[in-house]
């Protein structure tokens, strides 16, 4: 029987191993993770958190004893110490010190990513939080009912760091969110998007500390203050959020790397080496955006890499489509989401890009309740006129409709292509000239 072994029960390792013992009952599976937990949701931390979610229990989806009836062999708390790539064996240790030896026919890596550790003096201090594992986010919660927290500062403004000052905010605590960077979510949106969040932050209650470089924590024992190049902010807690990199330890040596250290991969998720594939936050993807191979650490790029890698390994052929990076995020009642590149990073990629913006109400006019505006960009190419990237933001939600923009991107259709593409009208839904149509019809 051949033998697959996986390692790391994340988003893209239980996607993997879910999709091996479902569809290949010939196939044996071992599983090593140096956690005690698997499929943890990490995107729902701020929520639970921010006490919108009474517990932590739904954001777990599987779990050791869900692999282990349908076959699999697992060991948790095991940390894999290093793989002899040559003769197929991977090396473990587990929290008691027991140590394998595991022979494998095919390998899955999907060891995630790390969260990045910036060199800043203080770092080591009490409360100084970073916050990725079920782990980190219970340690935070259990704190936040000390009286001794009640002002928190939030290093980094991308996703995680917005989500987590709202989370802070929505429990009574002084919030300070800073960034290197003059604005938040500089990654997905322009600015005429992303000022639109930083006004619902600030309206909510959040300092912004923008344009500012944390120099170091300061605190005797315990964090008390953060210093910027700027300005010092009174701090009990402080979350370090500047983002993540990919957890490729165990290959860097042996596995042909992306230049931010991922693991490269094709589209069928294989690596460098014969029979060994990577998923997840470890691995790269190819971009339709740009046309190219990219690193995009999103869950849902991990699930789906985790499936083709999990077919791949089987026998059966199957090849990535490759990822439009789309995303989303709501903040109090406000609601973005994008998908594919902005203009900011198209014009830095030597695109000649284009924009064309709309606003307009969801519904006509005529409805007069829950009728909100709604903000929408379409970036693009003006010498081959495809769609390169799409924002979108209201108090509407607006989720669903970011797909059609990601469909578009992926196959590469026009922005004139769009401008009478069939949408449908209900004065339930939307207008009869909907924001999409509008806003193709006004490209250059």
């Amino acid at each position: 029987m051949e033998r697959i072994v996986v390692i790391g029960a994340n988003h893209a390792g239980t996607a993997a191993i879910n999709t091996i013992l479902d569809n290949y009952k010939d196939k044996e599976v071992v599983i090593f993770d140096s956690n005690n937990n698997i499929s943890f949701l990490g995107c729902g931390m701020a929520l639970w958190i921010g006490n919108q979610i009474s517990s932590a229990d739904g954001l777990f989806y599987c779990s050791k004893e869900i692999f282990e009836q349908k076959g699999a062999r697992v060991y948790m708390e095991t940390k894999v110490e290093s793989i002899d790539y040559d003769n197929k064996i991977v090396r473990a240790t587990g929290k008691d010190g027991q140590t394998y030896e595991q022979v494998y026919d095919k390998l899955i890596l999907a060891t995630g990513s790390l969260p990045i550790s910036p060199r800043i003096e203080g770092k080591e201090l009490e409360n100084v939080q970073f916050v990725k594992l079920y782990q980190n986010a219970k340690d935070v919660i259990d704190k936040l009912h000390q009286d001794s927290i009640q002002d928190v500062a939030v290093v980094g403004a991308g996703y995680i760091g917005v989500e987590l000052a709202e989370a802070f905010r929505r429990v009574g605590k002084n919030v300070t969110l800073i960034d290197n960077m003059n604005t938040c979510l500089s990654g997905y949106y322009d600015r005429e998007f992303s000022d639109i969040m930083s006004k619902n932050l600030e309206d909510s209650g959040i300092r912004l500390a923008y344009g500012e470089t944390v120099m170091k924590i300061e605190g005797n024992g315990r964090v008390e203050k953060v210093i910027t190049d700027k300005h010092e902010y009174k701090a009990d807690m402080v979350i370090l959020g500047v983002g993540f990199k990919p957890n490729s330890g165990l290959g860097k040596d042996r596995l042909e790397l992306f230049e931010n250290g991922a693991y490269l991969v094709d589209k069928c998720q294989q690596t460098s080496q014969p029979d060994v594939y990577a998923i997840g936050d470890c691995a790269t993807v190819f971009d339709n955006s740009i046309q190219k191979t990219s690193y995009i650490a999103l869950a849902t790029n991990a699930v789906r890499s985790g499936i083709v890698a999990a077919h791949n390994a089987c026998g059966t052929s199957m090849e990535s489509i490759g990822v439009q990076g789309s995303n989303g995020i709501c903040i109090w009642n406000l609601k973005m989401v994008s998908t594919g590149i902005t203009y900011t990073k198209a014009k830095a990629l030597g695109y000649d890009a284009a924009v064309t913006d709309y606003e307009d109400t969801q519904k006509p006019a005529f409805i007069e309740h829950d009728n909100y505006k709604v903000k929408i960009r379409i970036v693009y190419d003006k010498t081959t006129r495809v769609i390169l990237g799409a924002q979108m933001c209201s108090e509407y939600d607006i989720s669903m409709a970011i797909h059609l923009f990601s469909l578009a991107i992926q196959e590469q259709v026009t922005i004139d292509r769009l401008k009478l593409t069939d949408i449908l009208f209900l004065p339930h839904f939307n207008k009869p000239y909907n924001y999409f149509t509008m806003a193709a019809l006004g490209a250059e």
